[in-house]
């Protein structure tokens, strides 16, 4: 996961999702499945709370997943569904506060939705899901579906211009 900041243009988060190895941090997020699992998550936006919870990662703090509900415009987007173990997945960017952005992984197996994309550059989206931090190249926002299992139990979803998926 490519963290847009100042020092970061948006060109190198671009030539990120070209990568072929984009689905490679999607199966690294087990490691954090022995701590203790939130329980709820915020009913509205809250692009604070995740970036408190981002801050906190980068600072050193504990790497437990967190339960994250947030808000931004679609930045950019992978045109096709990648195969991963867990099932076909497609990604996108949304910005969460100027000059952040926060990879999405749907698990297109998982979800009602129509066939990848269903997401453009510049929907406005809101999505719940389990905000996973590794490092700081790799993190994002996944379990955005309904379906909850022994390491995740808060059902997700993202609503794409007031269309929602889960």
């Amino acid at each position: 996961m490519l963290h847009l900041t100042r020092r970061m243009p948006l060109l190198a988060l671009c030539a990120g999702l070209a990568l072929p190895t984009l689905n490679t941090p999607a199966q690294a997020r087990h490691r954090h499945a022995d701590t203790d699992q939130p329980a709820s998550v915020s009913a509205s936006c809250d692009n604070q709370d995740f970036l408190n919870k981002q801050q906190a990662f980068e600072n050193g703090g504990p790497k437990t997943d967190a339960a994250v509900h947030i808000c931004g415009t679609v930045l950019t987007l992978s045109r096709t569904a990648r195969q991963t173990r867990s099932g076909r997945h497609g990604y996108f960017y949304i910005t969460v506060a100027p000059n952040i952005s926060i990879r999405i992984v749907t698990n297109l197996d998982e979800m009602h939705t129509p066939a990848w994309p269903w997401v453009a550059k510049g929907d406005k989206v809101e999505v719940v899901g389990r905000y996973y931090y590794d490092s700081a190249r790799q993190q994002g926002v996944d379990w955005t579906h309904r379906g909850t299992g022994r390491s995740w139990g808060i059902p997700g979803y993202v609503i794409v211009n007031g269309t929602k998926y889960d």
